[in-house]
């Protein structure tokens, strides 16, 4: 990376000790599934851990609360732990690490279980029958998935660990307060010291530094990287960011995940049209009605989602369309109705009836694979520091994640996260330190923001999408870099600001990463390299300052974590 990526520390200037102190033993950055189960495993592993859970927004804003997919959890008799850990490391494309999936998969049904004790509601099989409704999505060999409410299974989430969260009197909860940076122990641009909480800034009560013992960064995906994403507007990867400009390890960079179907129509959102409506049997079809996904793949529409992303790709040229449709109209109303009640809302919004009419759809971006690199148990390069949740890059999804394991996931990690970080409350304590951030004017030209957010968005679709190629990549690398020298040079004092540099500071780390992999692989799409490579089946780590990655053969795992 370009030294004006690299020469910024902090992305403000400040004097901790003059700032607003707030102290706690625990700091959780991000309130979806992840930072809020890991919130509570912190309270419930030690009686007089005090948490702080930063949001950047209000809860509904999260991609948990946007998920409409389930929870893939073997819970029934006819499914198995080794078919679950096999399916996920089929779909991972060779770069899952077996013992982080074990370990998941096997904890899996146990979360899900304590769920229920905490009266989260679940689709049933039938009236009269307590077991839960499974379903069926994209590479998953069993029927193991869990709804509510056929499609709000996220918001239910949510709301179910955050009545906990607001019934601990443990946990005080921040919304809408943005997190620029983690305060490190080295104040220098070259860091990697001891995490020791973050500066916030919020409408309020304005900047503020928060201490704590350990902090744990949970904050969620990047997509609002690309023009075209299912992620809410928050969702402009500040987590991967800040750890990068702090010095922790980054793994993984080149892998992102396009869901297949979410609504297309032109001036809406990209709203999701989750898996499980093709788990049900909906069929993709393209303008002449001709259901092509069996021409690409034997599992036609349940084959992994990079699979179906780049058929319908591919499709789309061939007939050179704008998008291709799901058709669900066999699966008839009252069907249709008690399974995707969120969806059947949505659609009437725009005059559809998914009974008559097909429904017009494209991929997205959804899930950003990797992230800050983790061990087991959500520790990172960096003490101090834990991670948890999409920002997060375990080995559970290797090269594509299986649908439904992101919420598993956030909820066993996010688990293991929080008790990890109490071995820093117990060891350290709440540790105040005179950090100084002295950042010089910028004597360049400003951008626009707006255009430059824009831009990198359009781009990034464009070359660092679904398929990719080496020419434009490094064009994009360029760009990148001219966006930044007259963007990270300036000090900003509003969020929009702030998100342009994480976004930038994002789209560049990706952009090299798909840069460096030589090979197609998984969400990893390379034009002038279609095969798969042995050379790239090792994770490869990034940390700032180091103009090449160090690569992790697969097998070490999440062992091999510095």
């Amino acid at each position: 990376m370009h030294s004006v990526y690299t020469d910024r520390r902090y992305l403000i200037p400040f004097r901790a000790t003059l700032l607003p102190q707030i102290f706690t033993d625990v700091l959780v950055i991000g309130g979806g599934v992840a930072g809020m189960r890991a919130a509570l495993a912190a309270t419930e592993g030690h009686d007089e851990a005090d948490v702080i859970v930063v949001a950047k927004g209000k809860l509904k804003q999260s991609n948990t609360f946007w998920a409409q997919g389930g929870i893939a959890a073997v819970i029934s008799e006819a499914d198995s732990v080794a078919d679950h850990v096999r399916d996920t490391m089929v779909a991972g494309a060779g770069l899952c690490d077996e013992s982080v999936v074990t370990q998941i998969v096997q904890e899996g049904g146990e979360r899900v279980r304590e769920l229920m004790d905490w009266g989260m509601r679940f689709d049933l099989a039938s009236e009269d029958d307590s077991t839960p409704a499974l379903g069926k999505e994209g590479g998953h060999s069993h029927h193991r998935i869990l709804h509510t409410d056929g499609d709000a299974t996220g918001k239910a989430l949510g709301q179910c660990l955050g009545q906990r969260i607001e019934n601990d009197p443990r946990i005080r909860f921040f919304q809408e307060c943005f997190v620029l940076d983690l305060i490190t122990a080295d104040n220098t641009s070259e860091s990697g010291g001891q995490v020791l909480g973050a500066i916030t800034h919020h409408p309020k009560y304005g900047l503020q530094v928060i201490w704590a013992a350990a902090t744990v960064l949970a904050s969620g995906g990047a997509g609002q990287v690309y023009r075209e994403s299912t992620n809410p507007r928050v969702a402009t990867g500040d987590g991967v960011a800040m750890a990068y400009r702090a010095g922790a390890e980054l793994q993984d960079l080149a892998f992102y995940q396009f869901h297949p179907t979410t609504l297309y129509i032109a001036g809406a959102s990209r709203s999701l049209i989750t898996e499980a409506v093709r788990g049900e049997g909906a069929h993709l079809i393209d303008r002449s009605s001709h259901r092509f996904m069996p021409d690409y793949d034997e599992r036609a529409e349940l084959a992994p989602r990079d699979i179906v992303s780049r058929s319908i790709l591919a499709q789309m040229a061939k007939t050179g369309h704008t998008h291709v449709y799901l058709d669900a109209r066999h699966l008839g109303t009252e069907r249709f109705n008690e399974r995707f009640p969120g969806i059947e809302r949505l659609l009437r919004e725009f005059d559809l009836d998914p009974a008559t009419d097909t429904i017009p759809v494209h991929p997205s971006a959804h899930y950003m694979i990797g992230g800050v690199r983790t061990d087991a148990q959500g520790r990172t390069s960096l003490p101090g520091l834990y991670a948890a949740g999409e920002v997060s890059c375990s080995g559970l999804n290797g090269a594509n994640r299986l649908a439904s394991n992101s919420l598993l996931e956030g909820l066993v990690l996010g688990k293991s996260a929080g008790e990890a970080a109490l071995e820093m409350v117990q060891a350290n304590g709440r540790r105040p330190a005179r950090i100084v951030s002295d950042i010089r004017l910028s004597e360049r030209s400003e951008l626009d923001l707006a255009d430059v957010r824009s831009s990198l968005r359009s781009v990034m679709w464009r070359h660092v999408g679904i398929e990719r190629e080496g020419d434009h990549l490094k064009e994009v690398g360029e760009m990148f870099l001219f966006w930044a020298r007259y963007t990270m040079d300036k000090i900003f004092d509003d969020r929009l600001g702030w998100e342009v540099q994480n976004l930038l500071t994002v789209g560049a780390l990706i952009t090299r990463a798909a840069a460096w992999r030589l090979e197609t692989r998984g969400t990893h799409t390379r034009l002038d390299y279609p095969e798969t490579s042995d050379d790239f089946r090792v994770h490869e780590t990034w940390v700032k300052g180091q103009p090449e990655p160090t690569t992790i053969p697969v097998e070490q795992g999440a062992e091999a974590t510095k």
